[in-house]
């Protein structure tokens, strides 16, 4: 997994319009309990802490959401950090105004982010207690709009990014075969010419196809909803072959069978499971200072 120090640095900050728009949904018009009562203008003093075991994420984003609101940080866990129950995440001062406006969405987003990054890092352990070079790679299917984030989350639980996009890497779906009459070597040939300098992926459903396919040299065979059964007896069949694609097993995989799956002899995991991860707890104390 990378050092929490590295995943800081592995990105761009997200932008200010998007912090923006994060308290706009939240608090658009402002906090209406805080100025009704009348105490905005008190310093105060807020914590974050995590209140059941994970992996910090979204720490940096959060910061960047109460220092946009004017508040300053005395400290701040980076993402990727083991947290323990107890663990502080965040500590920042500033007016009561700026930490309540700032509160509910620093947290939330902590929470979801911690969420995707503990199951990912769940995901990746497992997996690489059966092979060391196993590799986790989420796939692109975040809740629109929140790719950015989730990019960070998963990077934080030591995964990869199966696709960031479409424009970043090259997979054949049997949809792209059927404009070119199924006929997977016309694409590889058609690919190599085309984008040399990338590596090919192809879809495959059943042990046939992935046989028939990998006689023309993909890089790489998305084995979609096989079985663990089905992976260990088509890793049987390309023992033979001189080149064996890599093996990415995608469909379905989650931290309850992915040992299965690395057992039968995948390679790559292809995951979504993170995505729909329960959120993790982060406990907030927010008083005068």
């Amino acid at each position: 997994m990378p050092s929490p120090s590295h995943l800081a640095t592995v990105l761009l900050p997200i932008s200010n319009g998007l912090i923006d728009a994060l308290l706009a949904e939240d608090a658009a018009l402002g906090d209406l309990t805080t100025r009704a009562l009348g105490i905005g203008a008190v310093p105060a003093h807020i914590t974050f802490t995590a209140r059941d075991d994970q992996i910090a994420s979204g720490t940096e984003e959060a910061v960047a959401i109460l220092e946009r609101l004017g508040a300053s940080i005395r400290y701040i866990l980076p993402s990727g950090s083991p947290a323990p129950s107890g663990t502080l995440l965040i500590e920042a001062t500033g007016s009561a105004s700026m930490l309540h406006l700032g509160w509910k969405s620093a947290q939330t987003l902590m929470e979801w982010c911690a969420g995707i990054a503990t199951t990912t890092h769940s995901m990746v352990t497992r997996a690489k207690r059966i092979r060391p070079t196993a590799v986790v790679a989420c796939t692109r299917k975040a809740a629109p709009l929140t790719r950015s984030l989730a990019i960070r989350a998963v990077l934080a639980g030591g995964g990869v990014m199966h696709r960031i996009n479409l424009s970043e890497t090259v997979l054949v779906f049997p949809e792209h075969l059927a404009f070119i009459q199924g006929k997977t070597d016309q694409a590889i040939e058609k690919l190599r010419q085309t984008v040399p300098e990338r590596k090919i992926t192809i879809e495959v459903d059943t042990i046939e196809q992935a046989i028939s396919a990998a006689k023309f040299s993909p890089d790489v065979l998305q084995l979609e909803k096989f079985s663990p059964q089905q992976i260990a007896e088509l890793r049987t069949e390309l023992q033979f072959f001189e080149q064996a694609p890599i093996l990415a097993a995608a469909g379905g995989i989650n931290p309850n069978n992915i040992t299965a799956y690395m057992e039968a002899g995948a390679d790559i995991i292809v995951t979504s499971a993170p995505y729909s991860a329960k959120p993790c707890d982060v406990q907030v104390h927010l008083k005068p200072e």
